[in-house]
């Protein structure tokens, strides 16, 4: 059974997120942990040394706004859905969104977290993004944004760009492969190159990257001195991509190119659901 959070601040973005999870894992057997976070602005220093009791009537009303809302949620999810695949859960916390997820994650060993996220055309849009990001970079956990209003679609043409610096694992690979085993799914592996040959080390990955994806409908492809957000743009010319994935790679030189670069460019300005996966080394 897989374990999934799904972050939400009931707006329309996060619970586009949600139903997204709902479709894409429509016959997998999940526990979704519906989970919703809160810090009240008014939450500060002054506050508690001059409000007396009315911060506490504060707190105890935005938590159980939050639980409700959980609730009603939840009961939405079922109706819609009607899943005997699918249970939930339901999380209230005051508490900030990475700081419990990474708890989360760690209590009930979690495969995978969902959420919303948006792209860079408004203030607003932007901080959203960069949480999105935040999460990305931080979490020991593999994270799918999902841009603002794109709305399921299966994924049958996936786009996983990788640099073969990886010694992979089935670790790396399990939402992917259930996935496309769901979907029968496409994989595109794109290796964008620096322009020189595969040492061995590479050539030995890449050969156990392909080990561990026999079985499905995998093709490899390689592009030499491109940028990565270049290369990705190039290749959804010729064909229509429904997921991105990366591995978060923290040891390798492209790790700038990975987390400020690459990252930041596409989760500012996401326009399909984008996969990160963390190397756990």
């Amino acid at each position: 059974m897989k374990k999934i959070i799904l972050p939400t601040d009931f707006s329309e973005n996060a619970t586009n997120a949600v139903n997204y999870a709902q479709e894409l894992f429509a016959t997998t057997a999940c526990t979704f942990y519906l989970l919703n976070t809160y810090t009240p602005m008014i939450y500060n220093y002054n506050y508690q040394l001059n409000s007396g009791g009315y911060m506490g009537d504060v707190l105890d009303a935005v938590k159980e706004n939050s639980k409700q809302k959980l609730e009603e949620l939840k009961q939405q999810l079922q109706i819609k859905y009607n899943n005997p695949k699918h249970q939930f859960e339901l999380i209230s916390s005051f508490s900030l969104l990475t700081d419990e997820l990474d708890e989360v994650i760690t209590k009930y060993n979690i495969d995978l977290v969902i959420m919303g996220t948006k792209g860079a055309s408004g203030v607003q849009e932007i901080l959203f993004g960069s949480n999105t990001i935040h999460v990305i970079k931080k979490v020991k956990c593999p994270v799918l944004a999902i841009p603002d209003g794109f709305f399921f679609e299966k994924p049958k043409d996936i786009l996983f760009t990788t640099d073969y610096k990886i010694d992979y694992s089935n670790k790396h690979l399990n939402i992917l492969k259930t996935i496309s085993k769901e979907h029968q799914s496409t994989i595109h592996t794109l290796h964008v190159s620096s322009g020189r040959d595969l040492n061995k080390e590479e050539i030995k990955n890449k050969k156990t990257l392909d080990n561990l994806l026999s079985g499905l409908n995998n093709t490899f492809y390689t592009v030499k001195d491109q940028e990565i957000p270049l290369a990705i743009n190039e290749f959804q010319k010729s064909t229509y991509i429904h997921l991105l994935m990366m591995i978060r790679n923290k040891h390798t030189f492209l790790e700038n190119l990975f987390l400020k670069k690459v990252i930041n460019q596409i989760g500012l300005h996401l326009t399909i659901p984008f996969l990160v996966i963390p190397s756990y080394t």
